[in-house]
């Protein structure tokens, strides 16, 4: 019975993660990602909770895989005192363009799946990437923010840079012994890559998506050695010799299955001759002979004997 639904819970899981990889698929465009993510955020996020309080956003199943977070600041403390949500710190002096009085900070990790799909149109050639993609992005927050679709701000931070810290969401930063480069996702398809300013930590001076990549190693070429001439000249006549002793075997196994096919056709039309004609040996000579067909003599009844 254990067994049988350890078996259930297993297609369950494989289920899910289909289901997962199958949406992701369908929504291929990051920017379209951010626009659904951001209207699930609006329906879900609690007003009342007091400014720079960050609130957990639960998305629908078919988002598998996708954390998000936001928070609620006013634009003049977020520049006066910075913050930090989740990965992202954002230190003294940013900026927010434009803003009225609030603003709405969105922490996105896009997990794997989501990531290599939906960033895979990202020219990354010779690197590969080793983390979660992690968004950071700001829309407008008014009085009340489930009213209508907040419209995207800028965070810029012309004092100090915003820091990112992948230490609790990747172990892949130091693969192979190399350490990995900070990339930056801008939204016309160009990657920025940056190295980073400590262990898993990378800067960045605006809001956007960001990863860890490593370079791939070149291919190792194929070094072909090269032969002397003698080894080649030695080789090519062991290989001639060798080719003409097979098609010699060959020509000779040929004549002899020949020669045994003409003697088996002989043989067998002199059976069937024999087997027609009768031929009997009559001395030393091979002869036809014909079947005994002689008529056997009768006694007349009307003999009368001559007088003795």
């Amino acid at each position: 019975m254990g067994s049988l639904f350890s078996l259930i819970l297993i297609i369950l899981s494989s289920a899910s993660l289909l289901l997962t990889e199958a949406e992701a698929e369908g929504i291929r465009s990051a920017r379209l990602l951010d626009l659904l993510i951001r209207d699930y955020m609006v329906k879900s996020f609690d007003r009342h909770l007091r400014t720079g309080t960050v609130q957990t956003i639960n998305l629908p199943a078919n988002f598998s895989g996708i954390e998000v977070d936001t928070a609620r600041f006013r634009c003049g403390s977020l520049y006066r005192y910075g913050a930090q949500v989740k990965e992202f710190y954002l230190g003294r002096g940013v900026n927010v363009q434009p803003c009225a009085e609030r603003v709405m900070v969105v922490r996105q990790n896009l997990g794997s799946n989501w990531s290599s799909i939906n960033y895979s149109k990202y020219d990354l050639s010779g690197y590969q990437l080793v983390s979660p993609i992690l968004g950071l992005l700001a829309y407008n927050a008014g009085t009340d923010v489930s009213s209508g679709s907040p419209f995207e701000v800028e965070i810029l931070a012309t004092e100090s840079p915003i820091k990112i810290n992948f230490s609790n969401i990747t172990k892949a930063s130091n693969t192979r012994g190399i350490r990995a480069l900070c990339a930056s996702f801008e939204g016309d398809g160009k990657v920025t890559l940056r190295n980073q300013v400590s262990p898993d930590v990378c800067v960045a001076t605006r809001d956007g998506h960001f990863g860890l990549v490593v370079e791939l190693p070149p291919p190792v070429p194929v070094r072909k050695k090269k032969i002397s001439r003698w080894k080649l000249a030695v080789g090519s006549s062991i290989g001639a010799a060798l080719g003409a002793f097979l098609l010699g075997v060959l020509l000779v196994s040929m004549l002899v299955k020949a020669k045994k096919k003409a003697i088996m056709e002989v043989l067998e039309r002199r059976a069937y001759e024999e087997e027609a004609l009768r031929v009997s040996m009559v001395g030393h000579t091979r002869a036809p002979i014909a079947p005994g067909t002689r008529t056997t003599p009768t006694i007349e009844h009307d003999y009368t004997p001559y007088p003795s």
